[in-house]
C-alpha cells in the first residue's frame, strides 16, 4: 500500500484520527494520535516528532528530539477504538541524521532480513509465533516498604472449586483441573466466545489466525496461533496479537496478561516459534528420507540455535519471570537437545505433515514476555551462524528427557536458570548478533544494563512472601 492508497483508505472509512506506533526497547507499543488531516503524503517522508527521552530504553535528555516515519503498509483501523481511528506502525529516525535509530527493535529486525538476503544462504526466513497467555478476572499487586504482595482471581481457576457462591453468581463447577485445561469443551472452557472476538479483531486488522484453544493451565490459560509470515511482518503481527487479546479482555470485564508465570505449579506461558529459511521458493529446510525429513542446512541451523542458546534467552525469555518458567515439570523446554515430535525439547521437529512445504523447527525456548523485533532477529541469526560454520547440533534426543536415568540426564546441558545468568551469556556471547550491523554493541549494552538495573536488581533487593515462611521464626 503506497501512502496515496493510505490516505484513499482513511477517507474512504470516515477515519478521524490516526494512531502513530512504535515499541520501546523492553518491547511494548507506545503511541500517540493525530487528526486526520495530518495525515498527508509529506508524512511518510519527514516523519513526526517526539521526545526520545521519555521512553524506555531510547535517549537522554540533552539528545531527546527523535522523528517516527510510519510504514504506510502496515496500515489498519484500529477495531477497539470508538472514534474511527486509522494505526500505523513507524521506525524511529534520528532528526539530525537522517538515520534509522541504532535502538528501534523493528529496524534491528528489518536489518536481519537484509542480511540474510545478503548473505546468499536465502531469500526469506519464515516465522510463526504460538503465544500463550492467560485471561483473569482480577489482578491485584503491590510493594511498599513494609508490605509485597499479589493477588490472581478466575472465575475458571480451580482454587475456586469450593468457594461459596451467591444468587447472582452461582458456582456452578466446571473449572479445568491443574495441568487438566488442555481442549476440553464448554462449560469447562468458558472462554470460547472471548477467543473467538479476540479472532475477529485479529482478522479485521490482516492478521491471519490458524486455530484457537484453551491451554494447559486452569483459569483461563489460552492459545490463539496465527499464520506464519515474514520476520519483521510477523513481529508487527505479534504486537496486534497482544493489543488485540487485552482490549478484547476488556470488552468482557477481564485483563489478559502474557507474563510467563503467574500462577505457582501449573504451566506457564511460552512463544513457541516455528522458523524455516526458503530460497527462490523453495523450503531449504526440507530432505525426504532424512531424520525427521530435514535437511543439513536445517541441522546446521538448530546447532546455531543450540550453541547460543544462553546468549538468545537474554532476549528470548527475557523477565525473571520467565526462569520460573523454564523449570523441570511444566513442558518447559531447558534441554539444550533437539528431537522429532518431542516437546521436552527446546528446538522440535514437527511431524504432523511430510510435505515440504511444512517443514520446519519449533524453538520452544521463547516467551511473550520478549520484544518480538528482537527475538526473531536474534534467533535467525543464531541460526545463520551455525548454518556459516556448520555447527554441529549433535545427535538427537527421542526420549521423554524429564524422565531420564540420572546418568544420562547429567550429560545433557539445559538452560541458564535465571535472569542474571543469561544476561552474563549474551555479555559473553553476541558477536553472531553484530555480523552486518544488525544489531549494535550500543544496543546490546543498552539491554543488558536495563535488565539488570531495572528488574534483575529490583527483584533482589525487595523481600519475597515466601521468605517470610521460611525465615521469620529463625
Amino acid at each position: 500500500m503506497s501512502p496515496k492508497e493510505v490516505i484513499q483508505l482513511a477517507h474512504e472509512q470516515g477515519v478521524q484520527f490516526v494512531d502513530l506506533r512504535f515499541i520501546d526497547l523492553p518491547g511494548l507499543w507506545q503511541h500517540f494520535s493525530i487528526p486526520v488531516a495530518g495525515l498527508t503524503e509529506g508524512l511518510f517522508d519527514d516523519g513526526i516528532g517526539f521526545d526520545g527521552s521519555s521512553i524506555r530504553g531510547f535517549q537522554t535528555i540533552d539528545e531527546s528530539d527523535m522523528l517516527l516515519v510510519p510504514d504506510p503498509e502496515s496500515a489498519a483501523l484500529d477495531p477497539f477504538t470508538k472514534v474511527p481511528t486509522l494505526a500505523l506502525i513507524c521506525n524511529v529516525r534520528d532528526p539530525i541524521t537522517g538515520e534509522a535509530y541504532s535502538r528501534d527493535a523493528r529496524h534491528v529486525a528489518q536489518k536481519a532480513e537484509l542480511f540474510l538476503k545478503g548473505s546468499g544462504i536465502a531469500d526469506t526466513a519464515y516465522f510463526g509465533p504460538e503465544l500463550e497467555f492467560f485471561f483473569f478476572d482480577e489482578i491485584r499487586f503491590d510493594q511498599t516498604y513494609n508490605c509485597g504482595y499479589y493477588h490472581i482471581d478466575s472465575e475458571a481457576g480451580f482454587w475456586n472449586a469450593g468457594k461459596p457462591g451467591t444468587p447472582e453468581r452461582p458456582n456452578l463447577g466446571y473449572k479445568p483441573r491443574y495441568k487438566q485445561g488442555y481442549f476440553p469443551t464448554p462449560p469447562m472452557d468458558k472462554f470460547q466466545d472471548i477467543r473467538s472476538d479476540m479472532v475477529l479483531a485479529l482478522q479485521s486488522v490482516g492478521v491471519e489466525v490458524e486455530v484457537h484453544h484453551h491451554e494447559v493451565s486452569t483459569a483461563g490459560q489460552t492459545e490463539v496461533d496465527i499464520r506464519f509470515g515474514t520476520l519483521t511482518r510477523t513481529a508487527d503481527r505479534v504486537m496486534w496479537y497482544k493489543h488485540c487479546a487485552k482490549n478484547t479482555a476488556l470488552r468482557y470485564g477481564k485483563t489478559a496478561t502474557f507474563m510467563p508465570k503467574p500462577i505457582f505449579q501449573d504451566n506457564g506461558s511460552g512463544m513457541h516459534t516455528h522458523q524455516s529459511l526458503w530460497k527462490d521458493g523453495k523450503n531449504l529446510f526440507y530432505s525426504a528420507g532424512g531424520y525427521g525429513d530435514v535437511s543439513e542446512l536445517c541441522l546446521h541451523y538448530i546447532g546455531g540455535i543450540l550453541a547460543h542458546a544462553p546468549a538468545l534467552c537474554a532476549l528470548i525469555a527475557p523477565t525473571t519471570s520467565s526462569y520460573r518458567r523454564l523449570v523441570p515439570g511444566y513442558e518447559a523446554p531447558i534441554n539444550l537437545v533437539y528431537s522429532r515430535r518431542n516437546r521436552s525439547a527446546c528446538v522440535r521437529i514437527p511431524m504432523y505433515s511430510r510435505s515440504e512445504g511444512a517443514k520446519r523447527i519449533e524453538f520452544r525456548t521463547p516467551d511473550g514476555s520478549c520484544n518480538p523485533y528482537l527475538a526473531f532477529a536474534a534467533c535467525l541469526m543464531a541460526g545463520l551462524d551455525g548454518v556459516m560454520n556448520r555447527a554441529d547440533p549433535g545427535d538427537p534426543i527421542d526420549k521423554n528427557l524429564y524422565d531420564l536415568p540420572p546418568e544420562i540426564a547429567r550429560g545433557i546441558k539445559q538452560l541458564p536458570g535465571s535472569l542474571d545468568r543469561v544476561l552474563d551469556a549474551l555479555e559473553a556471547d553476541h558477536e553472531f548478533l553484530l555480523r552486518g550491523g544488525v544489531f549494535t554493541r550500543d544496543l546490546i549494552e543498552t539491554w543488558i544494563a536495563y535488565k539488570r538495573d531495572n528488574e534483575v536488581d529490583a527483584l533482589r533487593l525487595r523481600p519475597h512472601p515466601w521468605e517470610f515462611a521460611l525465615y521469620f521464626d529463625i
